[in-house]
């Protein structure tokens, strides 16, 4: 498949890093020749320098005969044009385009824009990605990140073990003993900065952070089996009243559950619109980083602060501060990808990652029908892939412990019709069934290929 990705900043790079890595003839456009000369010597990948809305530069990157285009600049009106041109002057069959802008969102997502009028088949917007996430690790408070597969029966949780952790220093082997009816595997692991998918006979230490995939009804016994208390949530605190910021809040305000929150926004003008379009919410007008005011907010009696302005150093500080002040959940939104190992020396208990949300939904939009669901994981150093097995699948009709995956992988879940099982060796594959794998980066080439999707992917 050929594709053109417009941009080279950290999404651009990350679409060609995973794109170049299946096998696909990718160019990369970008104005800036630097980041196109970054991009071409690190990937297998084509580079052209210019403007990407410019119809000869299009021509360059060889726009006449791309079956996809995706326009993630740094402008929202560079990524329309670009969409346009791409639809009008070359006819590509699909386009993607990031936008961020809310007065673009509303009016797309109400449908004012007509594809014949505005041709974009999919539409990427980070702060409805990132709010998204935000709830998500308020839904599951005590992982540091979460995600949901298998039509929202599977669910991705992170988990950091504590000191207290009952089950330290047991094989992963004893504990599918010890918790036979568990249907929860530990599929990733990190420890000592270093990510890796575990073997049976490993052991589980202390401040190690672990990937497991739950069935949604035992997610409250998974966290009490690796030490962790799940507290119901009636306080949030957050710090930042923008777009993310004033979509979870709006999103609280919709739960059946009551819920008390706070916003704490710097930005007077910022705030005044928060304020107009919440019903029950408090927003106050200061800074977040001043201690009367964090205070003042009750970050001590809440249940969680999140922290989501668009400065990586406040959410940070913020989220220090919180915790010092006795909060026992604090999420940060940090776009810095660098600053993700100060997590867990600063305590911050969750982090989100605008990038990461971005790659993965793009991912999910861009490869073949039978990937139901891509997530990244870190920074981009594996993924969680959800795919229906077709029929010439090498994986089709063989047992897990015959299929040759390798050292990097392993089964999560697997949805037979609609029933979601926890995956043994004994369990047999089969057409139709969808199966959710933890793959490092490297080999997930060798996944699309025992998935038999990566030769078309639309």
């Amino acid at each position: 498949m050929k594709v053109i990705i417009c941009g080279a900043g950290q999404v651009g790079w990350q679409i060609a890093r995973h794109l170049s890595g299946e096998r696909n003839d990718v160019t990369v456009v970008d104005y800036n020749a630097d980041l196109v000369r970054r991009v071409t010597d690190a990937l297998d990948v084509q580079g052209i320098a210019g403007h990407a809305s410019y119809p000869d530069v299009l021509e360059r990157a060889g726009a006449r005969d791309a079956d996809m285009i995706i326009a993630a600049t740094h402008s929202d009106e560079v990524n329309m044009v670009t969409c346009q041109v791409a639809h009008s002057v070359f006819n590509v069959p699909r386009k993607i385009a990031r936008l961020r802008a809310q007065s673009y969102l509303t009016a797309i997502y109400s449908d004012l824009y007509r594809r014949d009028h505005l041709p974009i088949d999919v539409v990427i917007s980070p702060e409805r990605e990132v709010a998204e996430a935000a709830l998500r690790r308020l839904s599951a408070p005590a992982a540091f990140d979460t995600e949901m597969f298998l039509d929202d029966k599977v669910q991705l949780l992170g988990i950091a073990l504590d000191d207290d952790c009952p089950v330290l220093d047991t094989p992963l082997r004893q504990l599918t003993d010890l918790f036979s009816t568990l249907r929860a595997i530990v599929v990733g692991v990190r420890r000592n900065g270093r990510l890796f998918a575990p073997e049976p006979g490993d052991q589980l230490f202390a401040h190690d952070q672990i990937y497991v995939m739950s069935h949604v009804d035992d997610v409250t016994r998974t966290f009490e089996i690796f030490g962790k208390v799940v507290r119901r949530q009636e306080r949030v605190v957050i710090i930042g009243g923008g777009n993310v910021g004033l979509a979870v809040a709006k999103a609280l305000e919709g739960r059946t559950e009551r819920l008390r929150a706070k916003i704490i926004e710097r930005d007077r003008s910022c705030a005044e619109r928060a304020a107009d379009a919440l019903e029950r919410t408090i927003v106050l007008n200061g800074d977040g980083l001043n201690s009367e005011l964090l205070e003042e907010a009750g970050v001590g009696r809440a249940d969680a602060v999140l922290a989501v302005t668009d400065d990586d150093k406040t959410n940070l500080l913020v989220s220090v501060r919180a915790k010092q002040a006795g909060c026992p959940l604090t999420i940060a939104l940090v776009n810095d990808p660098t600053l993700l190992p100060l997590m867990d020396p600063l305590h911050i208990d969750a982090y989100i990652n605008p990038r990461g949300t971005t790659v993965s939904s793009i991912l999910r939009h861009i490869r073949h029908g039978r990937v139901r669901g891509v997530y990244s994981i870190g920074d981009a150093e594996a993924e969680i892939i959800e795919a229906q097995i077709l029929s010439t699948s090498p994986l089709s009709g063989k047992l897990i412990r015959e299929i040759e995956f390798p050292e990097g992988v392993l089964v999560g879940a697997v949805m037979k019709g609609e029933k979601v099982i926890k995956p043994t060796g004994t369990t047999r594959i089969e057409e139709g069934d969808v199966i959710v794998v933890f793959t490092m980066a490297s080999d997930v080439p060798e996944v699309e290929r025992l998935f038999q999707v990566s030769i078309d992917f639309f």
